[in-house]
């Protein structure tokens, strides 16, 4: 069930949620909290269930355990892949859909220049830019909590650090809450305050700095995992 009386300290509990889809599990009996105001990143091996997880949050997904949002919060959203190739709009007409009187302000806090890239075709975007407008989109109501499914995908390494600096500096300023799906564990290292690795269940819930340890590295990207079915505790 979803609900929405998480205390103030926490955005978001999750608690024993579960995931079946076709006869097989792909979320594992899991459990944990997202603090007010931190950023959590969700890392693992392809086909982990971090997709699923960010759209069973959304309630996209059929799920048993229990899933508590704070109340009335505004969420901002960023997917994982977005093919803007053939479609006659353009940036102004995009963020017009949602609000046409901040699409400037949205623009500039994602480190585009709303002058020039307005009346762009999204199809025309570099991969870099594409991404930010979705960004742009996300951020444009001022979100109490922005979840991000790859928001690097496809840009290149620069482009990638970049828009992870301006991503930090845009929540901290606003008091937002972040969840982000990334593979680069460096990224997560930096720009996160947790990790929360999942292969199905969790690996491991915890502090950002401790993705470099080695052993945790093979724990969770290795063959072989053991789940943590206790209750998580609060972090």
């Amino acid at each position: 069930m979803v609900d929405t009386k998480t205390d103030n300290d926490y955005i978001l509990k999750v608690t024993d949620l579960n995931v079946v889809l076709q006869n097989q599990t792909i979320i594992d009996n899991i459990s944990f909290e997202v603090k007010r105001g931190t950023s959590l990143a969700i890392i693992g091996p392809n086909g982990a269930g971090k997709t699923v997880l960010l759209k069973t949050l959304f309630n996209l997904i059929p799920y048993t355990g229990k899933i508590e949002w704070s109340d009335n919060l505004k969420i901002g959203y960023v997917p994982q892949a977005l093919t803007a190739q053939g479609i006659p709009i353009s940036v102004r007409e995009f963020l017009s859909l949602k609000n046409r009187s901040k699409a400037n302000d949205a623009l500039e806090s994602v480190g585009l220049d709303s002058k020039s890239i307005l009346d762009k075709l999204l199809g025309v975007l570099s991969g870099g830019q594409l991404r930010r407008v979705l960004i742009a989109w996300a951020i444009i109501d001022k979100p109490d909590i922005l979840l991000l499914d790859e928001p690097t995908a496809g840009v290149d390494i620069d482009s990638e650090e970049a828009i992870y600096e301006m991503l930090k500096r845009f929540t901290n300023a606003n008091h937002i809450t972040l969840i982000l799906i990334s593979h680069n564990i460096h990224i997560v290292r930096e720009f996160s305050d947790y990790i929360l690795a999942l292969n199905k269940c969790i690996i491991f819930f915890g502090k950002s700095q401790e993705i470099m340890n080695p052993e945790l590295q093979r724990k969770i990207y290795g063959e072989a995992h053991i789940c943590i079915y206790e209750p998580v505790v609060s972090i």
